[in-house]
C-alpha cells in the first residue's frame, strides 16, 4: 500500500511539473499555437468520450501487437540463446535489421495488408519483436552455466529447466524490452494512424492540427502522454507480480 501511495504521489508531482513547464512556455512564447494548460484541461472534459474512443483504438492496436510479438518472440529468443547454430544463422540478420527504422516498412505493409488495422498492428509487431528476441536471447546468455549443472544433478527434465530456470531468468529482460517497445510503438503508431484511419489518438492529433484547432491538438497530446504513463504503470504492476525477487 505504501509503495502504491508513493507511486501515485510521484506521478502527481511529475504531472504538475509538466503542467508548470507547459505554462511557463505558454507565457514566454505568448502565441495561440501553444494554449494554456488550464484552458486545454477545461477543453478536454467535454470531449472526453471522443478522446476515450480514439485512445481505446490506439491501445488495442498496441496491446495486440505486443501480445503477438511476445508469443512469437519469446520462443525464438530462448532458442536463439540455447542453440549455437541457430544463433550463428539468425544473429547476422537481426543485427542488420534491428537498427533500421521500422516505420520505413509501413508503405510495404500497407501494400501487402491494406490500409486498415492489420497493417498498423503488423508494423507494431515488426517494431517490438526484434527487441523482445534480443532481450530474451541476452537473458538466456546471462544464466550461469552452473545453474544448468545443478538442474542436471537433480535430473530435471527439459520442461522443468525452462519452467524453473530459464523463464524466471529472462523475465526481467523481457519487461525491460517491453518498456522500450511501448514508447517506440506509441511513437510509430502516431505516424501510422495518419494514413487511412478514422480512429486513433494519432489521427485525432493530426486532424486537430490540420484544422488549426491547437487546443484540441494539445488535448490529444496530453492524453497520449497519459496513455503512455498508464501502460508503463500496468507493466510495472505485472512485473512486480511476476518477478518478486527483483530488487526495485
Amino acid at each position: 500500500m505504501k509503495l502504491i501511495q508513493k507511486m501515485i504521489k510521484s506521478q502527481i508531482v511529475g504531472f504538475l511539473s509538466f503542467i508548470l513547464l507547459w505554462e511557463i512556455i505558454h507565457l514566454i512564447i505568448n502565441t495561440h499555437t501553444i494554449p494554456s494548460p488550464i484552458e486545454t484541461i477545461a477543453y478536454t472534459f467535454p470531449i472526453l468520450d471522443k478522446l476515450m474512443l480514439h485512445s481505446l483504438a490506439s491501445v488495442v492496436r498496441v496491446v495486440t501487437g505486443i501480445g503477438i510479438s511476445l508469443i512469437i518472440g519469446v520462443p525464438i529468443g530462448i532458442y536463439l540463446g540455447v542453440n549455437k547454430l541457430f544463433h550463428q544463422l539468425l544473429s547476422p540478420f537481426l543485427y542488420f535489421i534491428y537498427p533500421i527504422p521500422k516505420v520505413a516498412f509501413l508503405p510495404i505493409f500497407m501494400l501487402l495488408f491494406g490500409l486498415g488495422n492489420t497493417s498498423k498492428i503488423i508494423l507494431i509487431i515488426w517494431i517490438v519483436i526484434f527487441q523482445i528476441i534480443l532481450s530474451v536471447r541476452d537473458g538466456v546468455g546471462q544464466i550461469p552455466e552452473q545453474y544448468f549443472k545443478v538442474m542436471n544433478s537433480f535430473q530435471a527434465s527439459s520442461s522443468q529447466k525452462y519452467r524453473f530456470l530459464v523463464i524466471p531468468a529472462i523475465l526481467p529482460q523481457v519487461f525491460a524490452g517491453l518498456r522500450i517497445s511501448i514508447g517506440i510503438s506509441l511513437a510509430s503508431l502516431f505516424f501510422a494512424e495518419n494514413y487511412a484511419a478514422t480512429y486513433g489518438i494519432g489521427y485525432f492529433i493530426l486532424s486537430a492540427w490540420t484544422k488549426m484547432n491547437y487546443i484540441e491538438m494539445f488535448s490529444g497530446i496530453m492524453v497520449l502522454g497519459i496513455i503512455g504513463v498508464l501502460l508503463f504503470r500496468i507493466l510495472d504492476g505485472i512485473e512486480a507480480h511476476c518477478t518478486p525477487w527483483v530488487k526495485r
